[in-house]
């Protein structure tokens, strides 16, 4: 009895190897203290950290600046000028009578102030119209955000759960891997008690290395994701291990197309993005029709000059000589002007604008349709994807059921190694499907709240 139980253990060394190098490629990964991360801890450090949500963010703020009244025109401008300069003269003077008179190193300074204001006070409503164009554009840069944080979500879920999947397909693996040992225990002491060849004990352990090896690549696709999930939060520490506080993929399966037709319709950012195109380009227009009204302008300014002579200057009055000058002035006046003919430019680029207003109405109408339909084609696959779910747990139950007819049979010896392997496979096959229709009816519904403009409550 004692030399079985020798045999026994000499024949599962192999096997205790291939476990421990499991255990070596698998474990010490989990064993590191891990930060705890729900979904909703997920997107708000997401949202807090990620690299092209900042960005987004920091061009709203530049389009909300953009909106001043002094950008639109409305406020007039107030220019100074000022200058000191000065030069230095030689002057030589050669006489009749052969004499010569010099002066040198004369100085002469000259300084100057000046102040203007310019105001337009109507320039055909192009202040005014300015002035909605840039409030429409920041308005833009707001949709535009979020759209940016829109995808950033979706990303972000779809990647959460997807870690999710690999934990999942991670869990099957050591399953099958379970199995295949205890087929491994049952050949042994079959093939021990003479009841079964060595052929049958090697196979199984065969089965067992293929199980083995596809449980360790299933832990690179783990931390795959992991890095992935960590990069879209803009973790700074992409070694630091996290742990999901969800273990399972869990769907809405209540979502009514009406619902999110009408919700596509008023909330999606792209139509949003497309109805503000067509606004702008309608302002567009009236600021190029503004230039047919006449445009008033102000403008005042007041200016001091100032001369110096270093040599003093004759005047008007005989001997009397001038040591500088001093000159002020103030000036206003009201400009008005109008375009009478340019060439037909004007009409040119009027035509123009309305042209581009027709291509922007044909664009929010290219991008209405493409929204529906992909509504429309997601929604298919949602609802196609719950009736495979509910198929697949069908399959699930039958085949776990089936593996457990077969064990017992293939204890008793009445089936095959190679039978039992096939149903085995059929499980492994069965739950893998389980999950994978699980996760895609997961990104059915994240892309139809996505479309719907509903996304932001993942972020609840």
């Amino acid at each position: 009895m004692n030399r079985i139980f020798q045999k026994k253990t000499i024949s599962l060394k192999p096997n205790k190897s291939i476990f421990l190098l499991l255990f070596i490629l698998v474990v010490p990964s989990f064993l590191k203290a891990q930060e705890l991360y729900d979904l909703s801890r997920c997107v708000l450090t997401a949202l807090e950290q990620n690299y092209s949500v900042k960005v987004a963010r920091n061009q709203e703020e530049i389009a909300g600046n953009n909106l001043t009244r002094g950008n639109a025109g409305y406020l007039p401008t107030l220019t100074t000028t000022n200058r000191y300069g000065g030069n230095v003269t030689t002057t030589s003077q050669n006489m009749n009578n052969g004499s010569q008179n010099v002066s040198s190193g004369i100085f002469n300074s000259t300084g100057s102030a000046a102040i203007s204001l310019n105001w337009t006070i109507f320039n055909g409503f192009n202040v005014t119209t300015t002035y909605q164009k840039l409030s429409e554009l920041k308005k833009m840069g707001e949709i535009n955000t979020q759209m940016s944080i829109e995808t950033l979500i979706g990303r972000i879920v779809a990647e959460y759960y997807n870690y999710i999947e690999q934990l999942n397909y991670f869990e099957n693996l050591k399953y099958a891997v379970s199995l295949s040992r205890e087929r491994v225990r049952i050949d042994e002491e079959r093939y021990l008690l003479g009841a079964s060849s060595k052929l049958e004990l090697l196979q199984s352990i065969v089965y067992l290395n293929a199980d083995s090896s596809r449980l360790a690549r299933q832990n690179e696709a783990i931390l795959e994701s992991e890095v992935r999930l960590k990069r879209l939060m803009a973790v700074e520490n992409l070694e630091e291990k996290i742990s999901t506080k969800d273990s399972s993929i869990e769907f809405n399966p209540n979502l009514i197309y009406n619902d999110l037709l009408e919700a596509t319709l008023n909330s999606n950012t792209s139509l949003q993005i497309a109805r503000k195109n067509q606004t702008i380009s309608e302002l567009d227009y009236k600021i190029i029709a503004s230039r047919a009204y006449p445009y008033l302008y102000f403008s005042s300014g007041y200016n001091y000059s100032y001369r110096g002579y270093g040599s003093g200057s004759v005047s008007d009055y005989g001997t009397l000589s001038i040591n500088n000058q001093q000159t002020r002035s103030f000036n206003y006046g009201l400009n008005l002007s109008m375009d009478i003919f340019d060439g037909y430019n004007h009409r040119r680029e009027k035509t123009n604008a309305r042209m581009q207003i027709e291509n922007r109405t044909i664009e929010y109408q290219e991008v209405e349709l493409e929204i529906k339909a992909d509504l429309l084609t997601v929604f298919n696959a949602y609802e196609n994807n719950i009736r495979l779910v509910h198929m697949e747990e069908q399959n699930l139950e039958v085949a776990r059921e089936n593996l457990g007819i077969a064990l017992e049979r293939y204890k008793l010896g009445s089936l095959s190694g190679l039978e039992l392997r096939e149903v085995q496979k059929s499980l492994l096959d069965a739950e893998e499907r389980l999950i994978s229709v699980q996760y895609q009816t997961k990104l059915a519904e994240i892309s139809l709240l996505q479309i719907s403009g509903n996304i932001m409550k993942y972020a609840n």
